[in-house]
């Protein structure tokens, strides 16, 4: 898309258009005074012989990579900081880092969904750290530019780039930015027409803010350079929210909850004051929205679309606010909460019920890798299982120790086992083969568990690696045995 000299398979030498979009886009940016920023490819190249992704044209088992990178790779990277003026972003895409076995990569790209099943891979993780640490050099063409973390060899760059899933925890210390499709592909497909309905986008934008990210959202134009009307609909709908609840995200940090049952939140920070917006999917019927173990005085509370300022009470359990009956927003309403100070949060824990059960449900579960709590559509499960190092865990209070029952409930299309873990113990089943992620069965662990003394609990779930195969889980339950 730019006048190469490292290559003739570009825009100003191999097409009828003898345009660079490149040159007049940085141009036409620093008119507006807006920053520029470039994707570019450094593993992945159709076109080249040499390069990764080309199976069905090009023999993997010829390939010479170090060629196209040395003679492709770097001097394109270098046009693209030399050439422009001002590069503020360069957007690295696919990396391979140097740790990653040949079954990772093939696993990586298979995601992407429109790759080859066999790919090309370059175990010499050293040549791949020396690729990284060349690009990196070049970079330094550019004081201050933000890169992304997909260098490989190591390379961290300046943010995460989870793709085609939230984040179920956010990466604490780390700048994060979440890129997804609107449909199920990245580039333009006439027949793909599973768009991303509206509330989905504006809760998917909520859920990224609360845990201090961006929300890379893609559109992918027609060969004649068009938006799809699908996505234009969309976006005028997300922009119709977003001036009325855009101060709510924008410029606003991660939420100080650990989670909420009824939304997210973000909040923003004022001098000694902060602003806590609660974003609200789920608006109560009772009238009373409550933010637990809140323990900062607030000064005031209002709907933000509405400016209406709303009664509120505190008690030992946290805030409790009055709200309408109904929603102002049926995707996501926000409630505004001034409070004094950095917010502290208490946590609430999971208690035992009356009977002496615990209930473990996935919507309160402390998620670890690409782990996703799934909702809406009938969904109320942790899905996406994919990895065997992912975990869910939960933290709870046993008022009444003793021997118990664990039984999970579980949707599998193949089999997989999985073990309970709760201070060193270890119960163990296989996941019920249910044919369908959707259908649930109840399973019970091989053994008891057994939990001397009362307290707070941390119970993990985590796959047994070999013959692991993805489940979905709605939740557990600890029944106590009859003495």
């Amino acid at each position: 898309m730019f006048d190469s000299k490292a290559s003739l398979y570009n825009i100003m030498d191999a097409t009828p258009f003898h345009r660079s979009p490149i040159k007049e886009l940085a141009a036409s940016c620093r008119e507006q005074g807006i920053k520029v920023g470039f994707y570019y490819s450094h593993v992945i190249d159709w076109h080249e012989p040499d390069a990764v992704g080309n199976d069905w044209d090009f023999p993997a088992t010829n390939r010479d990579f170090t060629k196209y990178f040395e003679g492709k790779v770097l001097p394109q990277v270098r046009e693209l900081l030399t050439h422009y003026g001002p590069v503020d972003v360069m957007w690295f895409d696919v990396w391979f880092d140097s740790a990653m076995t040949p079954a990772q990569a093939r696993q990586l790209l298979s995601n992407y969904g429109e790759f080859p099943a066999v790919l090309w891979w370059d175990t010499d993780c050293d040549m791949n750290r020396a690729r990284a640490a060349k690009l990196e050099a070049l970079l330094k063409l550019k004081p201050g530019i933000i890169t992304n973390n997909r260098l490989g060899g190591g390379f961290q760059g300046d943010t995460e780039t989870p793709e085609q899933f939230l984040p179920a925890t956010g990466f604490p210390g780390r700048d994060c930015e979440t890129c997804m499709t609107m449909n199920d592909t990245w580039g333009y497909k006439s027949y793909n027409h599973n768009w991303k309905s509206t509330e989905t986008i504006i809760r998917n934008l909520v859920d990224i803010a609360s845990k201090g990210g961006n929300y890379l959202l893609n559109v992918g134009p027609t060969s004649e350079g068009l938006i799809p009307e699908a996505s234009i609909e969309r976006l005028k709908l997300v922009g119709t929210w977003m001036k009325q609840n855009g101060d709510a995200i924008y410029d606003t940090t991660a939420s100080p909850f650990k989670r909420l049952p009824w939304g997210r939140c973000t909040k923003r920070t004022s001098g000694v004051d902060t602003t806590l917006f609660l974003h609200v999917f789920d608006w109560p019927t009772s009238g009373k929205l409550a933010a637990p173990g809140l323990r900062n005085a607030v000064t005031a509370a209002r709907l933000l679309a509405r400016s209406e300022k709303l009664m509120f009470s505190q008690n030992d359990d946290g805030v409790v606010v009055d709200v309408p009956a109904v929603a102002p927003d049926s995707i996501s309403s926000t409630v505004l909460l001034q409070i004094h100070g950095t917010p502290e949060v208490e946590p609430i824990f999971l208690r035992q019920d009356t009977d002496g059960s615990i209930q473990l449900p996935a919507s309160e579960s402390d998620l670890q890798g690409a782990l996703q709590y799934e909702t809406g559509s009938g969904k109320d499960n942790i899905g996406f299982w994919n990895n065997p190092a992912d975990t869910a865990g939960w933290t709870f209070k046993v008022n009444h120790a003793g021997q118990f029952k664990v039984t999970a409930d579980i949707a599998a299309v193949d089999a997989g086992t999985f073990q309970v873990i709760v201070d060193g113990q270890k119960l163990e089943a296989a996941a019920p083969i249910t044919k369908d992620y959707t259908k649930f069965q109840t399973v019970t662990l091989d053994g008891t568990l057994g939990i001397e003394k009362s307290g707070i609990i941390t119970l993990i779930v985590k796959p047994v690696a070999n013959g692991w195969n993805r489940m979905n889980l709605r939740g557990l339950r600890l029944t106590p045995l009859a003495e």
